[in-house]
């Protein structure tokens, strides 16, 4: 009986093994795509230069490596997204995980497959996405922009603005826009990366925990953010104010700086 309990209890072990294994790896794979499109979207080409500008003054990024969106009248958009931020000495944190879903009514048909890369510049912005869910372009005093991933002159588009967004698409869709999307912590997915219950905040604020498998990520922040490593060694754009509402081409009541549909963009 004894050697059973103890063989029924290693098969437990082994399973429970497994699983977290797994589901760590899952993660890992969402951590490094979201790397692959950071650099895709923040590389040498399209004028990128402007992009890198605003990663610079960025307070935290988030990233959605890939982004669904179909309908036919009905619609809706889903993505998987990590989330990390900069401390006061520039060290950026392991990732926490986030998940985009939003449905729409209206004439609508098609099929997009769109990556996703928002510039957190202002302490107010990362501060909604912390501490609750939002909906992008909804958000009460939160100022949005919307860029393609050839962004030449947004810097000064974006001023003003909490959240940039730059995206680029493919598919029958005209353009990309996350208006409506809601963004959401996934505990699930930390929990399984990091081996503990642990919070977004903790983890991109306090910096509490850390995955070395994160370390790519975080490199290529560093890299693509630091002063001089845009084209022709553009210098930094001013740093928008974290008090700003929206004040450039928006009203602090709307929150809105500018919305632009993006052209199909085909992907290299």
């Amino acid at each position: 009986m004894r050697l059973m309990m103890l063989f029924s209890a290693l098969l437990l072990a082994l399973f429970g093994f497994s699983g977290s294994a797994r589901a760590q790896a899952e993660e890992q794979a969402l951590v490094d795509r979201a790397t692959l499109t950071l650099q895709e979207m923040m590389g040498p080409a399209d004028n990128t230069g402007d992009a890198r500008a605003l990663l610079r003054n960025a307070k935290a990024v988030l990233i959605c490596p890939r982004v669904f969106r179909a309908g036919f009248f009905f619609g809706g958009e889903f993505g998987e997204c990590v989330l990390s931020a900069r401390d006061g000495g520039g060290s950026w944190s392991s990732p926490a995980f986030y998940t985009l879903a939003g449905g729409s009514f209206g004439f609508q048909a098609g099929l997009q497959d769109a990556q996703v890369v928002s510039l957190i510049m202002t302490q107010k912005g990362l501060n909604a996405v912390l501490d609750s869910q939002i909906k992008f372009g909804a958000e009460a005093g939160l100022a949005f922009a919307t860029r393609g991933r050839s962004i030449q002159g947004a810097t000064t588009a974006a001023v003003g603005a909490d959240i940039v967004t730059i995206g680029r698409s493919r598919g029958l869709f005209a353009g990309i826009t996350l208006d409506g999307a809601l963004l959401s912590a996934d505990s699930a997915k930390m929990r399984a990366y990091f081996g503990r219950e642990v919070g977004a905040r903790q983890v991109v604020v306090a910096m509490e925990v850390h995955n070395p498998g994160s370390d790519p990520l975080r490199s290529a922040l560093t890299r693509l953010g630091a002063p001089g490593s845009g084209v022709g060694g553009s210098s930094a754009a001013p740093a928008p104010s974290s008090s700003s509402g929206g004040t450039s081409s928006g009203s602090a009541g709307t929150g809105r700086v500018q919305t632009e549909s993006l052209p199909p963009t085909n992907r290299r």
